[in-house]
């Protein structure tokens, strides 16, 4: 069996064959494997004799194949039938379009199958039963068998097979937890936790796995970002800001905005360049809704770096977004003789270009190009860039001061475990003028009234609409969820004839993309059908109305960034959920009630837990595979081990093996 540490495409056959399928599942290399955890257990624990089976019951028979054929139905479909005799009698057993089960069995050969008991007629029969040859240690049937997440291709069967024999050939797992944490918290070993997740003697035995296997992923998290806050204190010199020096031309900037910044805004600004006077490197998370005023604040900071004559860099996760900041600062700074510059993969820097403020996307990062004077880096949207990606932008001046901002709503406590290596600026109120987007839960009764009541904001108003969509293409297993190339299509002919609808979705070339946002933003159409993709950052001012389909299926974070897309000049604004779900009504009424971002993740963290809080689903942000955040008693005993042994990390050298992975984790250009 190959080493854990090896990628699976380096084992070459069938792995190299799955490998686009496996990296679906989050399974690079074959630890993964052991780290992708059951969602459930089949209970195939009871092993009978024929001569005691009943009806209904679900049972392993250990027995002979006495008889085994094909038989062709009327539409070429075949079924294999089998008897399986035990010393107690014989039972009939079905599969349907198994062919390849004829070449598998033979025969006498004694197999083992499990499945529910079902009468037909005066005898039983099991249809479909999960099998295996019956050899020394049953792997999917007479035990508890582990049910896996899925991907086409990829069965919970195969992966099954390759975990037994992962753990059966490495039964010494290197346990990187100290004994004395083990000790204080009652924790099981790793190889122990491992076994027993996937293939638990019984049910009982799981909650000891999970706890353990649930601690190491808040520690590790936790840990790392402390070790990584302790690097970067230790090791490294920032660039002092003059501010006292500059306080009133910064007052005066302030002055020339058109608009009062916020309390909130205010008390960020001052942490900042509290920081920025420091001769330690600034490494603050600046967290705030769609609309709070994120990039005003770090517009003041990348002014106070022109001043100190150095340089700025701000990333955008998209070229629509860096398009955007890029008008901004313009706008904002010209006047005061601030130079600043566009890179993305579609417009190149020349080598002799000349700015103050650079704006790019992941492009800046991989180019050849260094800049001297860098004083000032800002991220925009954390969770789209990695340790070692925000390593490289560093790497592109001396240490520069790191500011990083987030219109994701993110619980307090969420956070911290996250981003423990940042400090923490909270935007928790909106600008003046900013209304309220009056938000309504549609029934199904009503979406027809809905639509025509749009239509007439439309036409009266010269309004704009998004309708969002959560997924691409029609998925057989959600029947009611909206796929957005069918909705636009149905939207287009049946529904709003007399309007111009435009698509929009992940999968369109980015020139696509921009220009049916461009027709957007310029009036040209009167309705955006969209899936997530518009979620980061797009700005539409003419924008009043946003439906969003199926909106049980998203997290209420999720819809509340979605909606913060309206009412962006101040006009009148509304967001319509449609849902045909009957049970999330109540969390979605949540949504009329409350308009602060940290407030509703917080309160889908409690009746959802932290896999929730985004939809994941739709946004692709599971942060963790066991552990909860909302386990709070969990994130404090972690961070209490955490913050006790980091400073004694060398003493653990598995452990900090395990650390340094984690924060050269490698660089995606996703």
């Amino acid at each position: 069996m190959p080493d854990l540490s090896s990628p699976v495409v380096s084992a070459g056959g069938i792995y190299k064959r799955y490998a686009n399928s496996l990296k679906k599942l989050g399974i690079d290399k074959f630890l993964d494997f052991l780290y992708h955890i059951p969602f459930r257990y089949e209970d195939y624990s009871i092993v009978s004799n024929v001569g005691n089976l009943q009806e209904g019951e679900t049972v392993t028979i250990r027995g002979n194949i006495s008889d085994l054929k094909n038989q062709y139905t009327r539409r070429f479909r075949t079924l294999q039938k089998a008897k399986i005799a035990d010393k107690t009698g014989a039972i009939d057993v079905i599969w349907f379009n198994q062919p390849f089960l004829l070449k598998t069995f033979k025969t006498g050969d004694s197999i083992s199958i499990s499945g529910k008991v079902e009468r037909q007629v005066n005898d039983f029969i099991l249809k479909s039963p999960d099998y295996e040859m019956d050899g020394e240690e049953l792997i999917h049937t007479g035990r508890l068998v582990p049910i896996y997440p899925e991907t086409r291709g990829v069965s919970s069967r195969w992966i099954r097979r390759q975990v037994f024999f992962l753990l059966k050939e490495n039964k010494a797992v290197k346990d990187f937890l100290p004994e004395k944490i083990k000790k204080e918290n009652e924790l099981l070993s790793l190889a122990d936790s491992l076994q027993t997740i996937h293939f638990p003697k019984n049910l009982n035995d799981v909650g000891s796995a999970k706890k353990r296997l649930s601690f190491d992923e808040l520690f590790l998290l936790q840990l790392s970002a402390l070790e990584r806050k302790k690097e970067w204190a230790k090791n490294l010199k920032g660039i002092k800001f003059d501010v006292k020096s500059y306080k009133e031309k910064i007052e005066q900037f302030i002055s020339s905005l058109p608009f009062e910044l916020t309390s909130a805004q205010k008390k960020a600004l001052q942490e900042i360049l509290d920081d920025l006077s420091k001769n330690k490197p600034m490494n603050r998370l600046l967290e705030g809704d769609v609309g709070s005023g994120k990039t005003v604040v770090a517009t003041v900071a990348m002014y106070l770096a022109f001043l100190n004559g150095l340089k700025s860099i701000i990333m955008a996760p998209t070229e629509i977004l860096a398009n955007q900041h890029y008008q901004t600062l313009s706008t904002l700074l010209s006047k005061f003789g601030v130079k600043v510059d566009l890179q993305t993969a579609n417009k190149k820097l020349s080598e002799k270009a000349s700015f103050d403020i650079l704006v790019g996307t992941h492009a800046v990062l991989f180019g050849k190009r260094s800049f001297k004077k860098v004083g000032l880096v800002v991220i925009d949207e954390q969770q789209r860039f990695g340790v070692e990606q925000r390593s490289l932008l560093r790497a592109k001046g001396q240490n520069p001061h790191v500011l990083t901002m987030t219109a994701t709503p993110i619980p307090r406590t969420v956070a911290l475990a996250l981003y423990g290596d940042l400090d923490l600026s909270l935007l928790d109120e909106m600008p003046k003028g900013r209304k309220v987007v009056k938000t309504w839960l549609v029934p199904a009764i009503k979406r027809e009234g809905a639509y025509t009541w749009i239509e007439k904001q439309i036409k009266e108003n010269k309004s704009q609409a998004f309708i969002i969509c959560p997924f691409i293409e029609e998925s057989e297993s959600m029947v009611s969820v909206k796929a957005a190339t069918k909705e636009f299509e149905r939207l287009r002919k049946e529904v709003f004839p007399n309007l111009t609808l435009g698509l929009l979705h992940g999968r369109m070339k980015t020139k696509e993309k921009d220009d049916v946002l461009h027709k957007f933003q310029k009036g040209i159409l009167d309705m955006l059908v969209s899936t997530p993709v518009v979620e980061v950052g797009i700005d539409i001012p003419g924008a009043s109305i946003i439906v969003i389909e199926a909106a049980d299926r998203f997290g209420l974070a999720q819809l509340h960034q979605l909606r913060g897309r309206v009412g962006r000049r101040g006009q009148d604004a509304y967001c319509l959920l449609f849902s045909e779900n009957q049970t999330s009504g109540a969390r979605l009424k949540y949504m009329e009630q409350t308009n602060i971002g940290s407030v509703l993740a917080e309160y889908d963290l409690k009746i959802r837990g932290a896999g929730e809080i985004y939809g994941t689903a739709q946004h692709g942000m599971k942060f963790l595979k066991i552990a909860s955040f909302s386990d709070l008693d969990l994130i404090k005993k972690t961070k209490d081990a955490a913050e006790e042994i980091v400073d004694n990390l060398t003493d653990y050298p598995i452990l900090k093996q395990k650390v340094s992975e984690i924060n050269t984790a490698s660089v995606s250009l996703d």
